[in-house]
């Protein structure tokens, strides 16, 4: 929430795009945002740095994904390995992952 307070989120945007840190700020009325360490990153995910799923299994981590993401009807993402992707519906993704929707990219 600020240099003081920390707070985790999972942003979730497409492969085409970047993670917005104004909007993110915006979003949770914070007055700094920054990424996490790769270990901070790593325990709360629960997985290594570049397959991290779009998913969160920790009460301390916030799954938010931005809705242009949710445009298409199937998304792609790597399945837990550098090796493996993995494809599934949009629709099941949300209600599954039950993600807060906000608007977190830019560069389209």
């Amino acid at each position: 929430m600020g240099k003081k307070i920390t707070r985790y989120i999972l942003a979730v945007v497409p492969g085409d795009t970047m993670v917005d840190f104004q909007a993110v700020k915006t979003l949770l009325g914070s007055t700094y945002v920054a990424f996490a360490s790769p270990d901070i990153a790593e325990r709360l995910a629960g997985s290594v740095a570049g397959t991290i799923l779009p998913f969160s299994f920790n009460e301390e981590l916030e799954l938010v994904v931005d809705p242009s993401l949710l445009e298409n009807d199937e998304m792609y993402f790597n399945a837990a390995r550098l090796d493996r992707s993995m494809v599934l519906s949009t629709r099941d993704y949300v209600a599954v992952a039950k993600p807060r929707i906000g608007h977190i990219a830019k560069g389209r």
